[in-house]
């Protein structure tokens, strides 16, 4: 698999993922939506139950509009361009682990390998910010060497 196949799956997983996890929450605001409707009218002025579902609906939807968000700033990778320093879209290879810096969804394995999807506001990303391939930083005590940026 080329680096430009590997970063295009990087990205289809993660878009994948959000995907999911958008959906997830329409589910779940749809059945806290249901039982509030199969409730009823509320029993009284302080119904804690109502209360109670009406704010799980609206949390979902809160945490849906941010899922959104994600999916935005995923789409806005540009693929064909090809990095050679660490920046947003790029994935990194260090001596340490394999970054992909795209939005902060975490964890994702793919062909046996482990990668970590990283925002550009988390510190690592500050620490590594810049480099090129063969460059070293400090981060946290430990020595971070770039292996590869594409």
């Amino acid at each position: 698999m080329t680096n430009q196949e590997l970063k295009s799956s990087l990205l289809q997983k993660c878009i994948e993922q959000q995907l999911q996890g958008i959906n997830d929450l329409q589910q779940q605001m749809d059945d806290a939506q249901q039982q509030s409707n199969d409730y009823g009218q509320p029993k009284d002025r302080y119904d804690a139950f109502k209360t109670k579902l009406l704010r799980q609906k609206d949390m979902f939807g809160q945490q849906q509009a941010k899922g959104k968000i994600v999916l935005s700033t995923l789409e806005q990778i540009p693929l064909e361009k090809p990095n050679d320093k660490v920046e947003f879209g790029a994935v990194v290879i260090t001596n340490k682990q394999k970054l992909f810096v795209a939005a902060g969804i975490g964890k994702i394995e793919m062909d046996g390998q482990t990668y970590f999807a990283i925002s550009p506001q988390v510190p690592i990303f500050s620490a590594l910010k810049g480099l090129k391939k063969g460059e070293t930083t400090i981060f946290n005590g430990m020595k971070i060497e770039i292996k590869e940026v594409f």
